[in-house]
């Protein structure tokens, strides 16, 4: 099965609870069709935008609720979706022009046919993703011929086998137990086996509950840094007839970043209440992530020399989902990545 957020099981990119729907400030709307403004049909620009309930989109959060898109001149309908599978399902039905995925759905679609490009990264994983290993295990080395616990086929999985390629290990050196995150995280905790790979919260649950080991890897460590990221499309055809719209859209959610990062608490706030929980919640989970500004984002989409540039988790995850034959065939993504809105914003400042 593709890689998607979903909400039958604790996926990658699932937040910290079950959410039949978002509350807060940010409604659900049926989706119907996109609402992209065309030339000549007035002053205000308009864009429809699809995400699923995630930490990781705090600027977000804080952009709709402080009004920054209605205060550059867009109309921006927010969606958001139970699981990623159906945020994609509306993106390609044509439904939604922009939605956010992490590089497993992005190559998933891509590989389907849909024409589209990523256009701003709203954050990668800092933390937030480990591996836990019992003491007697020195390092990642020592993995050889050992069992490990990971959810085949999920991101965790493309984690891993990143981290092994780094110490030149691969998959074969080493036997998986198929467990879900949480499941993984329990089985190490019970002492079933001795390696696993989870994210939080079931990563630092269990890494405080048994004390006959410790993280010893997380994904702050990558050499890869966006291996584990939160990326937005937009419709091929969306960006040639409303380019503005894009713009001021990656425009707004960096104003949001901003206003995180000077009025942290009331940013935590505003998200906190979108995401269903308590701003301590947010404040302590948020550690695992790295919301990308500006700058990072200029290097993941622009820099082909940066240990950041994305075009390198993405092939990589190409050759990954082949090999788990979670798509028939290799996407050219040689112009998957849009870099003008970025640096447009640069030229402004």
């Amino acid at each position: 099965m593709p890689l998607t957020r979903s909400f039958n099981y604790w996926n990658r990119r699932q937040f910290l609870y079950f959410l039949s729907a978002v509350t807060g400030s940010v409604a659900l709307h049926g989706c119907n069709q996109s609402t992209g403004s065309t030339p000549g049909a007035g002053d205000r620009l308009a864009a429809s935008v699809g995400i699923v309930t995630w930490i990781g989109y705090t600027p977000i959060y804080i952009a709709k609720a402080k009004g920054f898109y209605e205060e550059l001149g867009l109309d921006l309908d927010l969606k958001v979706f139970n699981s990623g599978a159906e945020a994609i399902a509306a993106f390609t039905a044509g439904q939604i022009d922009g939605l956010s995925l992490v590089p497993s759905e992005a190559v998933t679609v891509a590989a389907n046919g849909t024409d589209y490009r990523v256009v701003y990264v709203v954050d990668t994983s800092n933390g937030g993703d480990g591996i836990l290993a019992r003491n007697s295990i020195k390092d990642v080395a020592a993995f050889a011929d050992k069992q490990i616990a990971v959810e085949q086929g999920g991101v965790s999985h493309f984690y891993l086998l990143e981290v092994m390629n780094e110490q030149g290990l691969q998959e074969s050196d080493v036997t998986l137990v198929n467990l879900t995150p949480d499941a993984a995280a329990a089985a190490y905790q019970a002492g079933k086996v001795d390696i696993a790979v989870t994210y939080a919260p079931f990563l630092f649950t269990a890494n405080e509950a048994q004390k006959d080991g410790r993280i010893l890897h997380d994904s702050s460590q990558l050499t890869t840094p966006t291996a584990i990221a939160d990326l937005i499309i937009f419709d091929t055809d969306f960006i040639a007839t409303n380019p503005e719209a894009v713009k001021v859209f990656i425009q707004a959610n960096f104003k949001g970043l901003e206003f995180f990062q000077t009025h942290q608490q009331e940013g935590l706030a505003i998200a906190a209440e979108n995401l269903g929980v308590t701003p301590g919640e947010l404040a302590e989970q948020i550690k695992g992530v790295r919301l990308a500004d500006l700058a990072d984002n200029i290097s993941m989409l622009n820099d082909p020399t940066s240990n950041l540039y994305l075009l390198t988790p993405l092939n990589s995850m190409v050759s990954f989902l082949e090999n788990q034959e979670q798509i028939d065939q290799s996407p050219d993504l040689s112009n998957i990545l849009d870099p003008q809105f970025v640096l447009a914003i640069q030229s402004q400042e």
